[in-house]
């Protein structure tokens, strides 16, 4: 797989792990949690044999989240005999029914499908020896706590617990203080810190012009990989349109496409058969990608963490290095700020001087005024109509 050396949070996480001891892991996105918790996992299970119950449960907050830590464990665990499934909504139930059926190990779930295939009786907890939450923090955010209090009373009191996030909060530490037993804490870097090798640049430029200085930002920089976010569903399917419009290759990931849709999304994109992919908030995290050359902002994130966590998606590694662009319309440029004094640095503006950033906006298309349209007859008397003054 590629693998020379652990990173350091597999360092510090694995040793713990394979002791037996509960811990609780933070470090920022691409740092490699997933493989900190899937090694020690698949030596722990080999050591005895199993039973058709899963032994290990693993809880994200996204499809794509589960389907990764699912793809670790199948390339790991290629020559031993454990088997694992990935359980997650928006597809089919029968095949994973048929799944859990025949047996398997470990389960990858998502929240809302895993309570559904327990309630309708496919699943059973009472074996699980190993619990992890991934991702913690953007579960919480996506309002998953009473689901994963509903999953924790469901799991026997004696088992190992892992938690991993890129962030500590009090309500996650409130969490963990009521699941974990003496945890061991691992935290590589401040949480608020992104890669070193990344590279920041604001582009001040009017609402309007932002796709336009998009376009003049592709001629100019020769991009090869490259995820630009948007703050709304309907903004990225518009976006994707116009890039595609321009020739350029494009796909689009957001909560309104099916999984297969996503998936087929995603593989284009880290197959290079699509040089963009314009994704919500849903692809900061769970996207694993490599080589990725830049990381933009059409829409500012609403917070710094989802700054950190956006451009997360680059410079993954060591010593690798990538872009991370932000267009920042003049309402927008107190949560830039914002971002500066958690980051505890400036990031620098840039314009670019062939830019026509006067350009007016174009007309809106002309709408019948309200006078043209004839009252309804049901009018509560007393009531003006439209039209009259």
């Amino acid at each position: 797989m590629g693998f020379l050396k652990p990173t350091p949070i597999q360092a510090q996480a694995i040793p713990a792990i394979l002791q037996g001891r509960d811990l609780i892991g933070c470090a920022q996105t691409g740092t490699g949690k997933t493989a900190a918790f899937v090694l020690p996992i698949l030596h722990k299970l080999l050591q005895k044999p199993g039973h058709k119950n899963p032994r290990a449960l693993i809880v994200a907050p996204t499809r794509e989240l589960a389907l990764q830590s699912m793809d670790h464990l199948k390339s790991l665990s290629k020559f031993v005999p454990l088997r694992g499934a990935a359980i997650f909504g928006g597809v089919p139930m029968r095949p994973q029914i048929q799944a859990v059926t025949r047996g398997v190990d470990i389960i990858s779930a998502t929240p809302g499908r895993l309570l559904d295939h327990i309630d309708q009786g496919f699943i059973k907890l009472s074996s699980v020896e190993v619990f992890v939450l991934d991702e913690v923090d953007q579960m919480l955010d996506m309002g998953f706590l009473p689901a994963i209090q509903e999953i924790i009373r469901l799991l026997p009191a004696k088992r190992q617990n892992l938690v991993f996030s890129a962030t500590l909060s009090s309500e996650i530490s409130n969490l963990v203080h009521k699941i974990l037993v003496n945890p061991v804490n691992v935290q590589i870097g401040h949480r608020s810190t992104t890669p070193a090798g990344i590279r920041h640049a604001v582009y001040p430029v009017p609402p309007h012009l932002k796709s336009d200085l998009l376009l003049e930002i592709f001629r100019g920089q020769g991009l090869d990989s490259v995820i630009v976010f948007t703050r709304t569903k309907m903004a990225a399917d518009r976006l994707a349109r116009k890039l595609e419009k321009q020739g350029l290759k494009v796909s689009v990931m957001h909560g309104d496409r099916s999984q297969s849709q996503r998936l087929f999304a995603l593989n284009q994109f880290r197959e290079g058969r699509t040089q963009i992919l314009v994704a919500t908030d849903i692809a900061a995290r769970g996207i694993d990608v490599d080589d990725i050359t830049h990381v933009i902002n059409y829409d500012v994130p609403a917070t710094s963490q989802t700054y950190v966590h956006r451009i997360g998606r680059t410079a993954r590694g060591d010593e690798a290095t990538g872009d991370a662009f932000t267009l920042m319309s003049r309402d927008e440029e107190w949560i830039i700020r914002d971002i500066e004094r958690t980051l505890k640095k400036s990031l620098p503006r840039i314009m670019l001087p062939n830019f026509d950033y006067k350009k007016p906006p174009a007309p809106k298309t002309d709408r019948p005024h309200p006078q043209q349209h004839r009252p309804s007859s049901h009018a509560p008397q007393g009531h003006r109509r439209f039209g009259r003054k």
